[in-house]
């Protein structure tokens, strides 16, 4: 089969199209035919992080399309069209891991023809969408309702702000957080992304360098930051007291300079999160699907363009998912 390969090279130098072994289903697994599978950063990341001497691998965590060979006791009949859950043996929101195990890398991942994953890990793809909406779903949804509701507790009628909109991540939680009755709040260093916002429904979107504090015309209950130390400073200061910060990402560093006694005697809820477990997994499908939200794509690419679709993303150009089609 096709497959996008990592391998022999550290970063995008390593990353080539190649013809692997089909996979097979061992005992409570399925073989997924894949019908489309989405980028994330992750994807980047772990390209950076690897060496000339790692063994190739099939990069991809995310991917939707038609169960085609189920192992011993996997209760998923062939032909069922499901959506791929990448996080592994996190059943429960509460038990959290030391580090989420996630779909490709160190295992094969969805960049492929065929994926192989537990049973466990497949859902019914969502009827309103087709297979490129579905296959951006499974990372960047799952972060950003765990973000939203289970760390960030959003209430409706809240007012949420989201920095850096045009992610992944920050497009899914803009849709749910206005679906739950929240006013969503954005920034951004592009105007494009910012018009692009308001036209998903944001109530505000605000230019980078602006008056964070003015522009938003009353304080924030919760900040869903993946930007990291560029933006942590404004985002504390534009909380109400009591106000929730979850962070989920670090892409302009991890650094920060914090002071506690802004923080206790404003009653701040520093919060962290990454990924999620099966059970809000689900319940994020069941708000995509009550709600009819549809994610966002930018753009698709064919299987046999991989390469060029990560350097894409590494740009960080894109308004919502990139996705390849096997």
């Amino acid at each position: 089969m096709t497959a996008v390969v990592h391998g022999n090279a550290t970063g995008l130098t390593g990353v080539r199209v190649a013809e692997v072994p089909a996979p097979r289903p061992g005992p409570g697994e399925v073989v997924v035919a894949v019908r489309a599978a989405g980028l994330n950063h992750r994807d980047l990341f772990l390209v950076d992080g690897r060496g000339a001497d790692d063994a190739p691998v099939v990069l991809g965590s995310d991917g939707a399309g038609v169960v085609a060979a189920a192992g011993p006791g996997a209760e998923v009949a062939p032909g069922t069209e499901v959506v791929v859950n990448p996080s592994l043996d996190w059943d429960e929101p509460g038990d959290v891991p030391e580090v989420p195990a996630i779909l490709g890398v160190p295992t094969d991942g969805t960049f492929a023809e065929y994926v192989v994953v537990p049973a466990k890990n497949v859902a019914p793809k969502p009827a309103h969408l087709g297979w490129t909406e579905a296959a951006a779903l499974p990372l960047a949804a799952l972060t950003a309702y765990r973000a939203l509701f289970t760390r960030g507790g959003l209430r409706p009628g809240e007012h949420v702000l989201l920095p850096g909109i045009g992610s992944g991540v920050a497009t899914f939680a803009l849709a749910m957080a206005k679906a739950a009755g929240a006013t969503v709040s954005v920034t951004s260093r592009s105007p494009e992304k910012c018009r692009r916002a308001l036209e998903l429904g944001a109530d505000r979107a605000i230019g980078s360098a602006e008056d964070w504090r003015g522009a938003l015309g009353k304080p924030v209950d919760l900040v869903i930051d993946s930007v990291g130390s560029a933006t942590f400073g404004r985002c504390l200061s534009v909380l109400r007291p009591g106000g929730r910060l979850v962070s989920l990402g670090a892409t302009t560093g991890a650094a920060v300079t914090l002071s506690l006694r802004e923080m206790f005697f404003r009653q701040i809820s520093l919060l962290g999160t990454s990924m999620g477990s099966a059970r809000e997994f689900g319940r994020m499908l069941d708000l995509v699907t009550e709600h009819r939200i549809r994610p966002v794509v930018h753009r698709t690419f064919p299987l046999e363009d991989g390469p060029r679709a990560l350097a894409e993303l590494a740009s960080g150009d894109q308004f919502g998912k990139l996705v390849l089609t096997p």
